[in-house]
Order: C-alpha cells, then sequence, then structure tokens
C-alpha cells in the first residue's frame, strides 16, 4: 500500500538539503531517512541515493565528501552568501525602505541560503535607529510608477512634506499633481521620480517616499528628449534639487581629483593649471545644493566662470556669515 505524501519526496528532499546543509554542515544518507520520516514520509536508502541523482541532473549542486560517512551538501546556490550579505546590507542602510519592510526583506534573503548561514547574515543585520522613511506606502508606489511608465500614460497623485510635529503637509493644499513619468533614480539614499513638464520644458524630482495616492491616467505621457540619459542627468543635478543648467569652469586641488570623478565620471576633461591645481569645465544645475558642494571644498575649489555663478556663490557665503554675525 503506498504511503501517503511519498510524491512529495523529491521536493522535500531539495528543501532539506538546501535548508540544512552548506560546505560546513553536511548530512549522510541516514540523516535525510531521519528528516523525511518527520515529515511523514519513509524512505530506503536506495531510493535516497536515486533521488540525489535525480536533484543534481535537475541542476542542484549536490556534492559528497567521504570520512568515516559519505556527507552530502548543497555547494553552490544562485546567490553565495557574500552576495547575500550586500543584499542585506542594501536593505538595511536604504533610507527610503522602512524599519518594518527592512525586516521583512531581510527575513526573505535569509531563506536564500542554508539555516547556518542565515544566522551569520542576522548577525549582521542592525537596523535600529537608522534613518528611515516613514511611508510603507513606498512600494506600491514604485510598483504603480513602473505600471505607468510601462504603459507610456501620465499619473496623478498628492505631494507632502512633514512637520516639525512628523505630520504630513500636502502641497498645493492636497490637490492632485498630474505629470509623466520619465524614469525612477536612487539618490542620496533616497527614492527619486523624474518626470518632464512640457510647460515648462524641464524635468522635475518628487520623492517617492511623499507621493500618496498614485493613478494612472488615460493620457499618454509628454516626454522631452527621447534619448533621455539618467547616468548624465544624475551627474548634472546635486541631490535631486533643479537648477538653472549652466556649464561651469571650477579649479580645484589635486588631491580632490577622485571627488572629481566620482561626481562626473572619469572621461571628464581636466586641464592642469599648475603644480597643485587642475581646472575642469562641468555642466550643472547651479542650485543651492551645487554651491554648497563647492562651499565644503573650503579653499580647495574655487568658481573661475560665469560670473553670475561666482556672483551667486557669493551672496551665498555672505549671507551665511552674516547670519552668524547676528
Amino acid at each position: 500500500m503506498k504511503q501517503p505524501n511519498q510524491k512529495l519526496k523529491l521536493m522535500y528532499l531539495s528543501q532539506i538539503l538546501l535548508e540544512q546543509t552548506d560546505e560546513e554542515h553536511t548530512l549522510t544518507v541516514q540523516d535525510m531517512i531521519a528528516e523525511l520520516s518527520k515529515l511523514g514520509i519513509s524512505a530506503e536508502r536506495k531510493s535516497v541515493y536515486d533521488d540525489i541523482e535525480y536533484l543534481r541532473l535537475f541542476g542542484l549542486d549536490i556534492c559528497s565528501r567521504k570520512s568515516r560517512t559519505t556527507d552530502y551538501f548543497v555547494a553552490s546556490r544562485e546567490f553565495e552568501l557574500p552576495e547575500l550579505k550586500l543584499l542585506v546590507d542594501s536593505v538595511q542602510s536604504s533610507k527610503f525602505i522602512t524599519h518594518k519592510k527592512s525586516m521583512e526583506l531581510i527575513s526573505k534573503i535569509e531563506k536564500l541560503t542554508s539555516r547556518e548561514n542565515a544566522k551569520k547574515l542576522h548577525r549582521q543585520v542592525f537596523v535600529t535607529n537608522r534613518v528611515k522613511t516613514l511611508n510603507e506606502q513606498i512600494y506600491y508606489n514604485v510598483d504603480k510608477i513602473h505600471d505607468a511608465i510601462a504603459a507610456n500614460r501620465m499619473i496623478t497623485f498628492r505631494y507632502f512634506d512633514l512637520d516639525v510635529n512628523k505630520k504630513k503637509v500636502y502641497r498645493k493644499n492636497g490637490e492632485l499633481y498630474t505629470e509623466s513619468p520619465v524614469s525612477l533614480t536612487w539618490d542620496d539614499e533616497n527614492y527619486y521620480l523624474i518626470t518632464y513638464k512640457q510647460k515648462y520644458g524641464r524635468y522635475v524630482h518628487y520623492r517617492v517616499d511623499r507621493m500618496e495616492s498614485i493613478e494612472l491616467t488615460e493620457n499618454e505621457r509628454c516626454l522631452g528628449d527621447e534619448d533621455f540619459d539618467l547616468s548624465a542627468h544624475s551627474k548634472r543635478v546635486f541631490h535631486m534639487f533643479n537648477g538653472s543648467e549652466t556649464e561651469v569652469t571650477v579649479k580645484f586641488a589635486n588631491e580632490l581629483v577622485g571627488v572629481v570623478y566620482d561626481r562626473f565620471g572619469v572621461d571628464i576633461p581636466i586641464i592642469k593649471t599648475d603644480e597643485n591645481h587642475f581646472t575642469c569645465r562641468v555642466k550643472v544645475a547651479v542650485s543651492p545644493h551645487f554651491l554648497s558642494w563647492i562651499i565644503s571644498f573650503g579653499s580647495r575649489a574655487k568658481i573661475l566662470a560665469p560670473q553670475n555663478v561666482v556672483d551667486e556663490l557669493r551672496a551665498l557665503v555672505g549671507s551665511i556669515a552674516k547670519m552668524y554675525e547676528e
């Protein structure tokens, strides 16, 4: 008489090997029979040997090691432990992922390796007290925005800021924004939606975690440059703050060359001006964030042209100095 669950034996054996084995933790055939028995499945040694071969043919990388006994383990997986550690680090350090969702995602990542390796992943988890968004809707927001881009549709949404009491304050008195989504980008540890404003002929950015009630419309998107380059756009825009796009010449101290490459890419042309400095011309959105970036380097960075940007920087420094004089 056939026992119940026998048809599930191969699947359960695969699960047992994936969950309980790795190079440091192995199972003998007798161990596998015992684990199957706990699940109400009886098995003979020969049938388990056959099952192991079937699983190998299916693609599961099962290796054996002989000592006093023959021990089996899963040698490689879709994700190796160092890769999973990178994923866990990314999730827990991301500001736009809430504390609750971070823990849920990390729990799912841990299931991609053995139980013992999952413990190693869990030990490195440190989410408490990290800066995290409060908006649990961000995942649905991202999904709807991707749907809109794929369907070539405009979207509507409400947009808010947080006040000193952490309460939502809606912009435009809570009226709906109607925008043409172009792309999503991750900048300064936040998720942003880039949209195109046909009326002004420019791109605008919105924090995805500050968006609410997103809906697709029946209207097609109005897009600007069909060859929009997200990478080039991100180099020009500082922390997703818009400004007038201008070609700016800046003199930097040589020790900042790595910072310049990190910001604008290694292909940016630089000109050596003396033994200690170089200049480069960059196309940027001139905003207070760009000017503050320059100021952060003190005497090691100086805007040379155009004059109106130099004047903007002087005015910003002057207003800051005046505030401290008062």
